[in-house]
C-alpha cells in the first residue's frame, strides 16, 4: 500500500534540489549588471576626472560612473582606496562602493555602476582596459 505521504515527500525533495540552483544564480542589480564579490576585484584604470575601470575576476569590467570630479588629478599609477560600504561582501549598486584617491583629492560619490557587455570592453582602448 501506498503511503499518502509519498506526493508530498516527491514535492518536498523536486523543491529541496532546486534551492541551490536559485541560490547560486547571479543577482541582478539595478545598474543593469551582476553582482560582484570584492574579493574578485583584479585592478583599476582611471579615465579622468569621472570613470574608473574595474576587472572582476578576470571575466568583466565594470564601470563606475563618479558624481564629483575625484579622479581629475589621478594616473593610473596612483593608489585607490576601494572598500565595500558597511562591510558588505557583495557589490551590487553604487552605493555598496566606498571609494577614494587620497592622491588626486579625496572621495569619490558613485552615480552609477555597471558590467560593460563583451562588445563594451572589447571597444575600450588599450590604456583604459584594467
Amino acid at each position: 500500500m501506498k503511503s499518502a505521504l509519498a506526493p508530498i515527500a516527491a514535492v518536498a525533495l523536486t523543491t529541496l534540489a532546486a534551492v541551490p540552483a536559485v541560490a547560486a544564480a547571479p543577482t541582478e542589480n539595478p545598474a543593469g549588471g551582476k553582482c560582484f564579490y570584492m574579493r574578485d576585484l583584479r585592478g583599476h584604470t582611471v579615465a579622468p576626472p569621472r570613470t574608473l575601470y574595474f576587472d572582476v575576476n578576470g571575466r568583466f569590467i565594470y564601470r563606475a560612473e563618479m558624481a564629483n570630479d575625484c579622479l581629475a588629478a589621478a594616473t593610473g599609477s596612483d593608489p585607490l582606496v576601494v572598500r565595500s560600504f558597511g562591510g558588505a561582501r557583495t557589490i551590487c549598486k553604487p552605493v555598496d562602493l566606498d571609494i577614494s584617491a587620497p592622491r588626486a583629492g579625496g572621495h569619490c560619490f558613485i552615480s552609477r555602476l555597471e558590467r560593460l557587455s563583451p562588445e563594451e570592453a572589447a571597444a575600450l582602448p588599450k590604456r583604459l582596459q584594467p
